[in-house]
């Protein structure tokens, strides 16, 4: 599983996510629409050149354990550092969130908007169609999120948590995120997710609810030029 995890992004493009990609056999990444993000087989030797036909110049997009310096046609415009985590916690016993509606194609534009404002990570008006997505509303507005993105069984990951500014401290992005725990378990599936590390405090939330985290590597922003 760690072996998985190590590489997930390549693993969930290359294999159980494939249909939501393109690229070859040695780079691949999210289709347009989808997540901004690269996956490479060997991330310590990431195949640009391969990749290149299918990236627009000015396309910005993520990476995870790039390290090595760009080829020609491709710039580094952030560098970061970001947990991986996995669950270890005890089984969630109920659904904490049964109010929250899935997610469907007509929300795409409102989550995307949601997202846009509160930034939880790369999402694309098609991102919600990865995996399950929740949210919660409040007088017909979206006011928090969490959904599925990666997938590279028996690993799932929880992703675009975000609660709307007005909506803060009221403990929802929590019981979205146990409610997707819930329904993860009950498939056989192990959760994991993402966090900067420039994020302690949701790094500490996610420690409290019961996630460990087992590797911490780079992620980039790169831009074909």
């Amino acid at each position: 599983m760690k072996q998985l995890l190590d590489n997930i992004t390549w693993h969930s493009l290359s294999g159980d996510q494939a249909r939501f990609s393109t690229g070859t056999a040695t780079s691949r990444r999210y289709a347009r629409g989808f997540s901004p993000i690269l996956g490479f087989a060997e991330p310590a030797h990431p195949d640009f050149k391969a990749l290149t036909p299918f990236c627009d110049p000015g396309e910005h997009f993520y990476t995870d354990g790039v390290t090595a310096a760009p080829p020609f046609g491709w710039t580094v415009d952030a560098e970061k550092a970001m947990h991986k985590m996995l669950w270890e916690g005890a089984d969630p016993r109920q659904d904490e969130a049964p109010e929250a509606v899935p997610l469907q194609a007509h929300h795409a534009p409102e989550a995307f908007a949601l997202a846009t404002l509160t930034r939880p990570g790369p999402f694309g008006i098609r991102t919600i169609e990865l995996g399950e997505y929740f949210g919660i509303f409040e007088d017909g507005r979206l006011i928090a999120m969490a959904g599925e993105r990666m997938c590279a069984a028996p690993l799932r990951e929880i992703s675009g948590v975000c609660t709307h500014p007005d909506a803060q401290g009221r403990g929802l992005a929590r019981r979205l995120m146990r409610k997707l725990i819930l329904r993860q378990l009950q498939r056989g599936e192990t959760p994991f997710l993402h966090v900067m590390t420039d994020n302690p405090g949701a790094y500490g939330l996610y420690q409290r609810m019961g996630f460990r985290t087992c590797r911490t590597s780079v992620v980039r922003v790169m831009a074909r030029s």
